[in-house]
This record gives structure tokens, C-alpha cells and sequence, in this order.
């Protein structure tokens, strides 16, 4: 029921006729028939300037200003399917078609996602996986954290794959709340680490990070805040800026504060604002780093004066060529190029499948803007790409064509030295690359942290515990007897009622000490045996509750004491009774230095003192 009321909410975002809401096959740049469709999301138009709605309506893209290389971008995705659909290896008679949206908006373009997970053009969300085959089996893009974290629930839910181009926020990597989610970029993680290696390498230590008001900004401070403790480095001034922000009282503020390295963490829009408001306020020498969403700009080195502003250090993935792109440009400029397909696209097309301006770049324009992350979406498509051709048992020559892919079904290909170890087992090396390894368990009281180093089995600490194939170590836990408990109460009313019978033993004997009887079974020294007992069995007592020092120096030096004497005197005894008859017929010098020297009392004094020793 929420999940349908979502929805419901959704659709009044729709600001175009519904007359416009049908889903045309035709073989423009935004779309393309074929056995299975894939959906793209590239920004052909940027927001310069937010204004406020207080109706929910869907943000109209063409009615903003023009972003070449979203343009660029698209037109990647579209040399990537042809590509796949021309190979005689990957996925054979399975054609792949595509259906691409401009997406502009943070939060206003729900149109074109709502159009992917629909199916027959409704969207039925409590729909078994099994069942449920929406419009495209996977879809790339959009550029931008904010914008990915955004529509990215709305697609995970229903398992279908968002392999994105240009969003690295680390909180994305959370496969509990983006399950479906891949991308062909690293995370904000990787780029935060070698902008601190920069840096340190440097040796410089007071620097400002800008960023903009977004996810990619924010995410991108916080890992730069927890990465440089420890380090040095000195955060001297950070600020997330909005479009309509006071540049040039914060680069001020920076140049008051003699900061010379400027951390430039933003969307495109953003960093070129900080720049242009640098050359204006001729704010000079400072070392500019710039993370991968600008530092491949080809507008900003053609800006009078940016030389003055000192040096600008990009970070960005190694550029790699894609073979057959240029001429695929180029004919697409002789077919589609200079035409009236605007005209057609704002007649008959979708919200956001509308470009005036697109038809009439030309090849040179599309070919020279920003490459930053045309390897990243063609990597992308490729990927969907061969996962589609793992689910449907294509070989070299043939797909099946009786299985149905659905979205779910899309993994990535394993391409991994060794299967990654559970949790509890350690790495074992194996070979020369760090890639390849085995897994052993680790042991009773020891443990595997993998953020701390994945190829050691930790001891835990005396005051700790753990079983074997253990992440962490648990506290030990003191159980003693409690004194309340049912076996603590019977043996304590069994040693009580021991002692009292020996107690009564005891005043027996010595109220007839003098008789033979008494004599006769050892006289004073069963006396001692029987005193003995009694205080080896009141040491019981001792053993329960929660253990003190009083109570383990009492229970262990009564028990072991008295025990001892109890059983010296049981050995002499039986010893007198043995041998010491034998011994005055055959030896009866012997005999008298026993009697007479107390042989028996000089035996347990003896015994006693090795026993302490």
C-alpha cells in the first residue's frame, strides 16, 4: 500500500500532456527498438538557476541551458549498442535497443524512471521478481551522486541493475540499501585518497576544500575530514556552495587566511563558477586540485586569464581511446545532422526527449568535448551487455532464444584470481599477486579484521574469547556459584550436616578420651583427624558467591591445610596398624626410637611442611 501511494505521488510530477506519454520506436538519438531495452540517463541541459515550485510537476530540461557533453555522453551509449548489436560474438542474434531520457533535475525527473520500471505502462510494486519484467532490463546513469541517490531506490527495488557512469559517492557502496547498484568509476573513497597522497607528497599542510551543496561534495568532505587526522594535515577553511553562493567573499576569505592549495570537490557547474570568480577577483598563485568531474573541462583552459590563477593539479581516470568512435560521429552528423528532428521531437516525443541545439553540433564539437567518463559508460553498457549474454547461455554463435531474461538475473561476470573469503577466514597468500589467495579459518581465540589487515588471525586478550572463524573477540563472563542456586543450597546443607555429625564424633570421643576404646583408634590423634574434617568441610562454604580475595585465600588455605593433616594422620594410623606390631618383634630398637622420640607426630609435622612448600 505505501509503496503504491509512492507511486500515485510520483506520477503528479508529470507535466506534459498525456498525449505525449507514449513510447514511440523510432530510431532517433533517444530511442531505438530491439529485444531487450536499456535506459539512459545523461544530462543534455544543466540547472543555472534553481527556482522555486510549489506544485509537483516534472522539471522540463529543453527549457534550460545546453550541456555539450551530456550530448557526448549519449551519443557513446548509442556507438556502444550499435557496436554490440554489429558483433557476431557478444550476444548473436539478440538486439539490444535503448531508451534515453535528459535528466537535468536532483529531484523533478521521476518521468523517465517511472517509464523504466513500468510495465504496459503501469507499475504494480508488490509484483513477484519472477513476474515482474519492466520496460528495460538495465539501465546507465545519471551523472551526479545527488541525482543516482535519488532515483536509485525507485530501481533497486525491483533488482534491476543501475550500472552508473558518473556517480561516486561511497555511500552508494551499501549493498543493503542499493542492491542492484554497479559502476564502471571509483568511489569518492579513492578520490579523497589521492588527493591527501598529493598533498602529503607536497609536504603541504594548510589547506581550504570547496565543494557544492550536494552528495558528491558532502560525502567527498566527510571522508576528507576522517582520512586527514593523523596526517598533518591542517583543514584550514571548507564551505559547500550553492549556485547563488558569494564566490567572491569566500575566495577572499582564502586569501586572507594564506591558504595556497585549494581542494575544488564539485560538479561541473560549481567548479567553473569558483574559477571564473578567481580570474575576476585575480586572486594568483595558488595550487588548484581538481577532482574528476572537472579536471578534463575544455571550457575553463580557454578562459582569458586563467593562467594567472596558478596551478591546477586534475585527478581523473586514465583516458582510454574507444576505436571507432569518431567515425561513428561522423556519420551520424551526415544522416541526422543540420535536421528539423527538434521540430519532430517536441511534437511527438516524451517530457526530457527533446534537444533543439543537438542536431546541430557538429562532428568536430561532439568529438573534442570532455572524454572524462566515455570510457565509464561504454564499460557500462558492455557490462549489462555481457551479463545479458550469461543469462540468456549465448555461445559464440547462437542465443537461445525460448529463455526470458529478467532484471534480477543480470550478476556481474566473475572475473576474480580467487572467491572472496567468508567471514572469519583469513587470507593466505598465494603466488606473487596480492589477488590470489586461499582462506583459513581462524582459530579458537583469535580473530580476522579485515579493515586492519585481511592476511592475519589476531589473539584476543586474556580478558577475551572468541570461536574459531571469528570477526571479533567476545568479553569473558565470570559464573560462579551463587549461593541462592539449588546445587549450591544442597551442598552446603550436606557439609552442614557433616559437620555436626563430626562435631558430635568429636564431643563423644573427647568425653571418653580415656577409655581403651578411644585409645585403642588413635586417641589425640583422631582427635586432630576429626577437627580436621570439620574445618576442611566449613572451607565449603567459602566456594560460592562472587569470588574475593578474602574468600580464595580462605577456601583454598583451610581446605589445603587441614586436608593434609586429615590424611598424614590416616597414613600413620595405618601405618602403625601395618607395621609398627612387626616392627617391635623384629626390630625393637627401632621401635623405641619411634615410641619414644613420638615418631608419629614428627611424620605429620614433616608432611605438613612439604606440603606448604
Amino acid at each position: 500500500m505505501l509503496l503504491s501511494r509512492i507511486c500515485v505521488f510520483l506520477l503528479c510530477f508529470i507535466n506534459c500532456s498525456f498525449s505525449k506519454i507514449s513510447w514511440p520506436h523510432s530510431t532517433s538519438d533517444f530511442s531505438l527498438e530491439g529485444d531487450y531495452l536499456l535506459g539512459g540517463l545523461f544530462a543534455l541541459h544543466e540547472i543555472d538557476q534553481v527556482t522555486s515550485i510549489f506544485t509537483p510537476e516534472t522539471t522540463e530540461c529543453f527549457r534550460h541551458s545546453t550541456s555539450t557533453s551530456g550530448y557526448q555522453m549519449l551519443q557513446v551509449m548509442r556507438f556502444a549498442v550499435e557496436e554490440i548489436n554489429n558483433s557476431t560474438t557478444l550476444l548473436p542474434n539478440v538486439s539490444l535497443g535503448y531508451d534515453i531520457f535528459d535528466h537535468c533535475s536532483n529531484t523533478k525527473n521521476f518521468l523517465s524512471i517511472l517509464s523504466f520500471v513500468s510495465k504496459n505502462g503501469s507499475i504494480k510494486p508488490k509484483e513477484k521478481l519472477n513476474n515482474y519484467q519492466p520496460k528495460v532490463i538495465a539501465l546507465t546513469g545519471p551523472y551526479g551522486s545527488t541525482r543516482t541517490i535519488t532515483i536509485a531506490p525507485l530501481i533497486t527495488m525491483g533488482l534491476i541493475p543501475l550500472v552508473n557512469y558518473g556517480a561516486s559517492s561511497y555511500a552508494l557502496s551499501n549493498k543493503m540499501q542499493y542492491p542492484s547498484f554497479l559502476r564502471t568509476v571509483p568511489s569518492n573513497k579513492d578520490m579523497i585518497e589521492m588527493i591527501i597522497h598529493i598533498i602529503r607528497w607536497f609536504g603541504w599542510n594548510w589547506v581550504a576544500f570547496l565543494g557544492s551543496q550536494d552528495s558528491y561534495s558532502s560525502d567527498g568532505l566527510k571522508l576528507f575530514n576522517k582520512y586527514i587526522s593523523n596526517t598533518g594535515i591542517c583543514l584550514a577553511y571548507q564551505e559547500g556552495l550553492s549556485l547563488h553562493a558569494n564566490y567572491s567573499q569566500t575566495l577572499k576569505k582564502i586569501d586572507m587566511l594564506n591558504i595556497n592549495v585549494i581542494v575544488v570537490f564539485a560538479v561541473p557547474q560549481y567548479a567553473v563558477n569558483i574559477i571564473k570568480t578567481a580570474i575576476v577577483e585575480n586572486i594568483r598563485d595558488k595550487v588548484w586540485i581538481a577532482s574528476e568531474t572537472w579536471a578534463m573541462n575544455q571550457q575553463l583552459p580557454r578562459e582569458p586569464g586563467i593562467g594567472k590563477i596558478g596551478t591546477v593539479i586534475g585527478i581523473t581516470e586514465r583516458l582510454l581511446s574507444l576505436p571507432g568512435f569518431d567515425k561513428f560521429i561522423y556519420k551520424d552528423r551526415r544522416i541526422n545532422g543540420y535536421s528539423t528532428e527538434s521540430n519532430v521531437q517536441s511534437k511527438n516525443k516524451t517530457c526530457n526527449q527533446v534537444c533543439d541545439y543537438c542536431p546541430l553540433l557538429t562532428a568536430e564539437e561532439i568529438i573534442n568535448e570532455n572524454p572524462s567518463f566515455s570510457f565509464a559508460i561504454y564499460a557500462a553498457i558492455y557490462t549489462i551487455a555481457h551479463a545479458l549474454h550469461n543469462v540468456l547461455q549465448c555461445d559464440m554463435n547462437v542465443c537461445p532464444k525460448n529463455p526470458k531474461a529478467k532484471p534480477y538475473m543480470l550478476k556481474v561476470p566473475f572475473s576474480n584470481c580467487s572467491v572472496e573469503c567468508k567471514p572469519g577466514y583469513s587470507r593466505k597468500p598465494e603466488g606473487f599477486h596480492s589477488c590470489c589467495f586461499t582462506c583459513t579459518k581462524c582459530p579458537r581465540n583469535s580473530y580476522v579484521d579485515y579493515s586492519r589487515d585481511p592476511y592475519t588471525c589476531f589473539p584476543c586478550l586474556e580478558s577475551e574469547w572468541s570461536d574459531e572463524g571469528s570477526t571479533a573477540c567476545k568479553t569473558r563472563i565470570v559464573v560462579y556459584l551463587e549461593f541462592a542456586e539449588i546445587s549450591s543450597i544442597i551442598v552446603m546443607l550436606s557439609a552442614t550436616c557433616l559437620i555436626i555429625l563430626l562435631i558430635a564424633i568429636l564431643c563423644l570421643f573427647a568425653y571418653n578420651f580415656n577409655t581403651p576404646v578411644v585409645k585403642s583408634a588413635g586417641g589425640s590423634m583422631c582427635l586432630l583427624m576429626l577437627m580436621c574434617l570439620i574445618m576442611s568441610s566449613i572451607s565449603v562454604f567459602f566456594f560460592f558467591g562472587k569470588p574475593t580475595f578474602v574468600f580464595c585465600l580462605l577456601r583454598n588455605a583451610i581446605f589445603a591445610f587441614f586436608f593434609t593433616i586429615c590424611i598424614s594422620c590416616l597414613t600413620v594410623r595405618s601405618f602403625q596398624i601395618i607395621c609398627v606390631f612387626k616392627m617391635a618383634a623384629q626390630f625393637p630398637k627401632l621401635h623405641s626410637l619411634w615410641v619414644k622420640h613420638n615418631g608419629q607426630w614428627l611424620f605429620i609435622n614433616y608432611t605438613q611442611t612439604i606440603s606448604r612448600t
